[in-house]
C-alpha cells in the first residue's frame, strides 16, 4: 500500500432544511390556521480515528466530503428530519488544520477519538413560528441556514514512544528489525527507507513503541530532500534514539554526523531539539569504531548524552541501551498532544450589513440582508411590514440616514430597488 501521510479535502456541513409556509386544510374550513413546520438541522462533519487505518491514502483520491443537508419543513406542523453526520476516519496520529488561519482544529492522537469539526446548519422555521394576535395568517417561513465549504489540511504524524534518528545509511531499519518484530526493507544504499517503519519493543514485561524515521540530510529543516515529511513524525516521539555510523566506513565523520542532525532538529522546532536523547554508536564490528567511539563519548560529555556502542550486525550491545530508554520513558509523559482551536464557521447568514454608494444608489448587502430578501414576500404585505419592521430593528434604516440618504434616495438590496421615504 503506498504510504500518504499529508492531504487537503474540502468539507462541508449540511445545509439546514427550510422551513415550511403552509395553512391548514380541512372540509369545510375555509380558511384554516398556519401549520408549516421546521426545517431539520444539517449534518455535522466530525474525524474519526481509525485504528485500523495507518495511511492518508483515501483522500488522495477523493477530495471533497458533504453531510447530509437537513429535511425542509412539511404542512400539519410536521418537522424536517435532521441530516445525517458525516464521519471521516483517518489514521490515528491525524492533524486536521485549517487552511485559511493554519489553526489545530483537530488532533486525533488516541484510537477511536472522535470530534467535530464543523456544525450543521441551523433548521428553518415553520410559518407556524411567525403567527401572532396581530399577525394570524404569516404567509412566509424561515429558511435554513447554508453552511460555506472549509479547504483542510490532513497531516500524519506518526505516534511513536521512541524515534530513531540519523543521516541514511546508518542502521536505523536494521536495528529497528533487530529488536522488534517489524521487517523494513534494507539495502545498502543511501534513502531505502522513505516511510516510518513502527515496530514493538518486548523488555521485562513492559512494551514501547520503536519508529525508524527515514534519513535526513543537511538542510531538512528547510525543506531540501524530503526534510518536512520526514521531520514532522518525530514530532509525537517521547524521545529520540540518535543512530551515527561510529565507524566511518563511508568517509564520514560520525560527530559531524551527529551535530549535522541536531543542528537540523533545532532549526525546524525547539520542541524536538529539547527531547530527550541518547546516542546509538553502530557499527561497532567494522575497524576504527573504537577510536571514534572514543572522540564521540569525550565530544558530548558536556551535553550529558549517553553513548551507546552497538552493532546491529551482530546484535550487540543493545540491553544496555535499552534499559536506558525504559528508564526515561518512565519518567516522562504520554505522547504530545497539539492544541486545538475551534474553527470560525462561517454561515450564509452572518449577522451584519455594509452600505456603499453606486452613483447615486445606496447599496445594502451582509447576511442580515440576504436573510430579509429570502424570507420577504413582496406580494403580501404583512410579509412586506414585517420586512420594514426588520431593516428599522436591525439599524438599516438609520445607517442610510447617517450615510446621507434622504427622500427619494435609491436604495438597493440584492435584486430589489426601493424608494427611500422619511
Amino acid at each position: 500500500m503506498q504510504f500518504v501521510d499529508k492531504a487537503r479535502i474540502v468539507i462541508k456541513a449540511g445545509d439546514g432544511g427550510n422551513g415550511c409556509a403552509s395553512f391548514h386544510r380541512e372540509k369545510y374550513v375555509q380558511r384554516g390556521g398556519p401549520d408549516g413546520g421546521d426545517g431539520g438541522r444539517g449534518g455535522n462533519v466530525v474525524f474519526y480515528a481509525d485504528p485500523a487505518m495507518n495511511t492518508l491514502l483515501d483522500f488522495k483520491f477523493q477530495r471533497f466530503y458533504r453531510a447530509t443537508p437537513g429535511e425542509g419543513g412539511k404542512a400539519k406542523m410536521s418537522s424536517g428530519k435532521n441530516g445525517e453526520d458525516l464521519i471521516i476516519r483517518v489514521p490515528v496520529g491525524t492533524l486536521v488544520k485549517d487552511v485559511e488561519t493554519g489553526a489545530v482544529i483537530a488532533d486525533m492522537h488516541e484510537p477511536e477519538r472522535s470530534r467535530i469539526v464543523l456544525h450543521g446548519g441551523r433548521g428553518g422555521k415553520g410559518n407556524t413560528r411567525f403567527a401572532t394576535p396581530t399577525r394570524q395568517s404569516p404567509r412566509f417561513s424561515q429558511p435554513g441556514q447554508k453552511t460555506l465549504e472549509r479547504e483542510v489540511e490532513l497531516e500524519l504524524k506518526t505516534i511513536a514512544d521512541v524515534g530513531l534518528l540519523g543521516l541514511p545509511n546508518v542502521g536505523k531499519s536494521t536495528i529497528l528489525s533487530v529488536l522488534t518484530a517489524a521487517k523494513p526493507k534494507i539495502a545498502d544504499y543511501h534513502f531505502t527507507t522513505l516511510t516510518p517503519n513502527l515496530g514493538v519493543v518486548k523488555r521485562h514485561n513492559q512494551t514501547f513503541v520503536l519508529a525508524d524515521i527515514p534519513g535526513l540530510i543537511e538542510g531538512a529543516a528547510d525543506g531540501a530532500g524530503l526534510g518536512h515529511d520526514f521531520l514532522r513524525h518525530v514530532e509525537r516521539t517521547r524521545m529520540l534514539v540518535h543512530v551515527v555510523d561510529v565507524s566511518g566506513c563511508e568517509g564520514r565523520d560520525p560527530l559531524e554526523d551527529y551535530f549535522k542532525i541536531r543542528r537540523e532538529l533545532k532549526a525546524y522546532s525547539e520542541r524536538l531539539y529539547a527531547l530527550p536523547q541518547l546516542v546509538a554508536a553502530n557499527k561497532m564490528d567494522i575497524t576504527g569504531a573504537a577510536e571514534n567511539l572514543v572522540r564521540l563519548q569525550d565530544a558530548l560529555v558536556s551535553e550529558q548524552v549517553k553513548v551507546f556502542p552497538v552493532s546491529a550486525a551482530t546484535v550487540s550491545g543493545f540491553d544496555a541501551m535499552l534499559d536506558e530508554v525504559q528508564r526515561v520513558l518512565a519518567t516522562l509523559p504520554s505522547s504530545y498532544v497539539f492544541a486545538e482551536e475551534e474553527i470560525t464557521e462561517a454561515h450564509r447568514y452572518e449577522p451584519g450589513f455594509n452600505i456603499e454608494q453606486d452613483g447615486d444608489v445606496f447599496v445594502v448587502t451582509g447576511g442580515s440582508v440576504e436573510y430579509i430578501l429570502d424570507t420577504t414576500y413582496a406580494d403580501d404585505e404583512e410579509s412586506m411590514r414585517r420586512f420594514q419592521q426588520f431593516l428599522q430593528k436591525e439599524g438599516i434604516i438609520d445607517a442610510l440616514r447617517e450615510h446621507g440618504a434622504g427622500d427619494e434616495s435609491v436604495v438597493r438590496m440584492g435584486e430589489w430597488e426601493f424608494d427611500f421615504v422619511e
